[in-house]
């Protein structure tokens, strides 16, 4: 299969006057995969349906390597689309549900029988073919959706929330399963999820919308480890914030101090304006809890009181309480019982300043 850049150039799509895509631009690269993440009603399966002609955009311009595609059918798009309820054909074999699209374009039956056959075996269903959907699993009804998708070698893979009606273990697997068949056949692939852990495991690039919009675009690494504002820090994983005062008037050296440790901050450059607060982010798994002899004096510091705890098997969740009754939440890897975390005790917090990320407070009230 031959992959395409995909460019998306101020595009709109209005539903009466709400802009459910909003001016929106993007390119993405030949052979990637990338995601649309975002909650419900942020865009991205609007987008997605305008990319695959079941929708179109009110403003702007759709091509696939440099040729504008917006103009034609959705059948002459060369998009395949795997849809969140599979919507394959109750009453049909999963070889004649893979092979309809295949018929459809008026394929001889010599080479549909070659390309299902091939599909088939590349999302691991030999041996089923002759089986209704009804005598399937819900991950194998989810591969036959992929199979009929990549049977028809569409330019470009279009998947809408695919895993979203399969069980925690089975979305976990079919993710390894379907960035491995995309790297195998090198297609372009736009993945849409809500499911941030799944973007994050999934993709090579992510952009996460909002209201119509791209609030960040940037790899998994990227928008994990360095959220552009308050909505992707906390939308991506989970996030700890702290409304820190700014000690200085000097925009170039302001110095910021949360209000339950005596330590400060140097700013980011992106703070460069009037504010009298801002925003510190710090990640659960960046804090630690330390014994009093165990502090550095290199890292920040402070004691809490321990609200609540989540035991995960693998780790475990604290949400804490500081002096100045702002509550956060800790994550410790492999805990032990001998680590007597219970609920009340008073506790010592630590974390790198290299840990925090900060923010303009941009509230209304946020003005000097």
């Amino acid at each position: 299969m031959a992959s395409v850049g995909v460019e998306i150039e101020k595009v709109s799509k209005y539903f009466g006057d709400l802009a459910a895509v909003d001016n929106l631009s993007l390119e993405i690269k030949p052979g990637e995969l990338f995601t649309l993440l975002g909650p419900s009603g942020c865009g991205k399966t609007t987008l997605l349906r305008t990319i695959a002609g079941f929708y179109y955009q009110d403003n702007g311009r759709i091509l696939f390597n440099g040729k504008q595609i917006d103009l034609l059918p959705p059948h002459k798009r060369n998009t395949g689309m795997v849809f969140q309820s599979y919507a394959i054909f109750p009453f049909l074999s999963v070889f004649n549900n893979v092979a309809y699209g295949l018929k459809a374009h008026g394929v001889s039956k010599s080479e549909q029988k070659e390309r299902v056959m091939e599909a088939i075996s590349l999302v691991r269903l030999t041996g089923l073919e002759k089986r209704r959907p009804d005598q399937l699993s819900g991950g194998q009804q989810q591969r036959v959706a992929v199979a009929r998708a990549i049977v028809i070698e569409p330019q470009v893979l279009l998947m809408d929330e695919p895993l979203s009606n399969l069980d925690a273990k089975l979305r976990v697997d079919m993710r390894v399963d379907i960035r491995r068949l995309q790297k195998k056949l090198g297609i372009t692939m736009i993945y849409v999820t809500h499911d941030q852990e799944e973007a994050l495991a999934i993709s090579d690039r992510i952009a996460v919308m909002s209201a119509g919009r791209i609030a960040q675009m940037g790899s998994p690494w990227e928008i994990y480890h360095n959220p552009t504002d308050p909505h992707v820090a906390g939308f991506i994983g989970v996030s700890n914030f702290f409304v820190c005062p700014v000690q200085s008037a000097d925009p170039d050296k302001q110095i910021i101090e949360l209000d339950f440790y005596s330590k400060t901050l140097k700013a980011s450059s992106l703070l460069k304006a009037k504010t009298q607060n801002v925003i510190a982010s710090v990640r659960p798994e960046a804090m630690n809890i330390v014994k009093q002899d165990q502090i550095s004096t290199k890292k920040i510091n402070f004691k809490a009181r321990i609200v609540d705890t989540t035991y995960l098997g693998a780790g475990l969740r604290i949400t804490a309480r500081t002096i100045d009754e702002v509550d956060f939440q800790i994550q410790i890897s492999h805990p032990k019982q001998s680590d007597n975390i219970v609920s009340g005790s008073e506790i010592i917090v630590e974390f790198s300043p290299e840990d925090v990320t900060v923010f303009p407070d941009e509230s209304p009230d946020n003005e000097n």
